[in-house]
């Protein structure tokens, strides 16, 4: 079983994006808390995994440009950053969401995503995105324009890189280690200049942002029309203290209880949605108590909700 088939096995499935913290929220509040605080970390992240989160995603941010963003991420590379996430846990996912494939070489990036594969035991998902901030292209050399062409042949160089590596034959030039499945899965975020047609044709996997209501059903479809592969999206999440708490739609998210997040995700799965990566940031409460919340009530009313066939609950506008 590939790490992409282990994340859509039991229905709608969670994963979290790192940096575990709501820098966000405090920057919103002071003005600061341009960076996350990083000092718990990996204590975080081994919760997730002990929690039942599928996956933990990370960003790239090849340049802190703060008058363009000031977003710096997880602040770490995720390529390194990965690795030592692979040693701190042991059954949760890895994945990028995602890497800037025209920044890096395909070549090196290949034989690096391989390394963390094995490391893994296979829990590597590697998302690849194109960029879109134009400042950070000249500083690699690369040409922001070209970028879609970048990544339709960087993907097709990975392809074949690791397909050499799988093939295990003495007689030919290849980069070593193997991935352990003989590849590894490729997640597109976000249209990263490609076609809808091309994407469901080299990918395995598609995630984008999250839409308000009814209009996320209507991009999840769009998808499944040309696709059976998985469909994911983020949900930026500000969890209420009280669990009835309604749903109040914020920013590429929402503000709601775990009752009413239960309800709304159902819908999610109902549409064609097989995993949603929450994102913590813009949220105002400690850190682990939205998390063990969410892996105590959220995280098992899903399964057995969705595993054999998704309620029907509506997504709110």
């Amino acid at each position: 079983m590939t790490a992409l088939d282990s994340l859509t096995k039991d229905g709608l499935s969670l994963g979290i994006e790192l940096p575990l913290d709501n820098d966000l929220a405090r920057r919103d509040v002071s003005g600061q808390g341009l960076f996350p605080d990083l000092t718990r970390h990996q204590e975080r992240a081994q919760l997730a995994d002990r929690l039942g989160f599928q996956a933990l995603w990370l960003r790239d941010v090849p340049m802190w440009r703060p008058r363009d963003f000031g977003d710096a991420g997880q602040i770490f590379d995720p390529i390194p950053y990965l690795g030592y996430l692979a040693a701190s846990t042991e059954r949760i996912l890895l994945g990028t969401a995602g890497i800037v494939l025209p920044l890096r070489h395909p070549v090196t990036l290949a034989r690096e995503a391989a390394t963390v594969d094995a490391l893994s035991g296979g829990r590597l998902l590697l998302g690849l995105a194109s960029g879109d901030r134009p400042g950070e292209y000249p500083f690699f050399g690369a040409d922001f324009d070209r970028r879609g062409e970048t990544y339709r042949e960087g993907v097709r160089v990975m392809r074949e890189i690791w397909e050499q590596a799988a093939q295990g034959r003495i007689d030919q030039d290849s980069f070593l280690p193997a991935p352990v499945d003989g590849t590894i899965p490729l997640i597109g975020i976000g249209g990263a200049q490609q076609s809808p047609a091309w994407a469901a044709e080299n990918l395995d996997a598609h995630m984008t942002y999250h839409r308000a209501g009814p209009q996320m059903r209507a991009v999840a479809a769009q998808w499944r029309a040309i696709s059976l592969k998985p469909f994911m999206t983020n949900l930026y999440l500000d969890l209420a203290e009280n669990p009835d708490a309604p749903f109040e739609p914020i920013r590429l998210g929402a503000r709601v209880g775990t009752t009413g997040l239960t309800d709304y995700l159902t819908g999610l799965a109902s549409a064609g949605i097989a995993h949603i990566n929450l994102v913590l940031r813009p949220g105002r409460r400690d850190v682990e108590d939205v998390m063990e919340e969410i892996g105590q009530d959220v995280i098992p009313a899903l399964r057995a909700r969705t595993a054999s066939e998704p309620a029907g609950a509506d997504i709110r506008s």
